[in-house]
């Protein structure tokens, strides 16, 4: 039974500990929040771009050298 209780006090322990953390964190600001949200999409897009490019420029190559097309 002192199991449970120890198992308890150390799961308060640790919420205690994460919430203390969690108030050093520094947060950022909404305005920065956005900026860095539009620069990943934008990244993320130009990325899948230049990928979709590149896979449709191997595949045009492939079905040239191995169908003969």
């Amino acid at each position: 039974m002192t199991q449970h209780t120890g198992s308890k006090r150390a799961r308060f322990r640790f919420v205690g500990e994460t919430i203390a953390e969690l108030r050093k964190v520094v947060w950022l600001s909404r305005r920065e929040v956005v900026y860095l949200s539009v620069l990943v999409l934008v990244v993320s897009i130009a990325a899948g771009i230049f990928l979709g490019a590149v896979d449709y420029g191997f595949t045009a190559l492939v079905e040239k050298i191995f169908v003969g097309g």
